[in-house]
């Protein structure tokens, strides 16, 4: 039977099970042999990450063909105006891509967020906001960047949710087991075919 699991990464953990330098990794949190991660999240990011013992579901998953949108709640440095939201919805161009258009809202800090180990360096003169930014891929860095482009550097970054699944009641370091919805399932167990469209195969691990 396929595990599904909803890990809340802290900061700090490596999105990897392993580390030779002895940092930080999901090992520390999920004692759970023979899952990966369905997709990564920065070391200095938080929140919430998908793993999972089948290959066909952590490609479902991570795949950006599939627009699996994935919510960040972002703090930002500095004022949030609308020219700045508009470009972080058409599409920013960071040099070597440009970012697929997005959801991008001001949102405020929401009283069930955790304090950050360690606590975010802030510089008294500057004012802070927050942003909501939903995607569909998900490129190295890709919101840090984002936000930087547009006059904003990101100060905090904690993903939400991916697709139907959320945070919602984990707290960090803490995970659940959910079924895996019954759709997806199917669609995973399904034959992959390579971006030229050749059959690959079995993905399941």
């Amino acid at each position: 039977m396929t595990r599904l699991i909803l890990l809340n990464k802290p900061y700090g953990v490596l999105c990897q099970f392993t580390d030779e330098a002895g940092r930080a990794t999901l090992k520390d949190h999920v004692a759970v042999p023979g899952v990966y991660a369905a997709g990564r999240l920065d070391t200095d990011s938080e929140g919430l990450l998908l793993l999972t013992d089948d290959g066909g579901l952590q490609h479902r998953i991570a795949d950006p063909r599939h627009k699996l949108p994935k919510t960040y709640l972002v703090q930002v440095e500095g004022v949030v105006d609308d020219g700045a939201l508009a470009s972080l919805r058409a599409g920013v161009d960071l040099g070597d891509f440009v970012t697929l258009p997005c959801e991008a809202r001001v949102a405020g800090e929401p009283d069930w967020l955790w304090p950050r180990d360690p606590p975010v360096r802030f510089r008294k003169t500057v004012p802070t906001a927050w942003l909501e930014i939903v995607l569909r891929e998900g490129k190295n860095r890709q919101v840090r960047r984002m936000t930087a482009k547009v006059g904003l550097p990101t100060l905090r970054l904690v993903r939400t949710r991916i697709g139907e699944w959320t945070l919602d009641g984990l707290l960090p370091g803490q995970w659940r087991e959910v079924p895996v919805p019954a759709a997806m399932a199917q669609r995973a167990a399904a034959p992959l075919r390579s971006r030229d469209g050749r059959r690959q195969g079995s993905h399941r691990r």
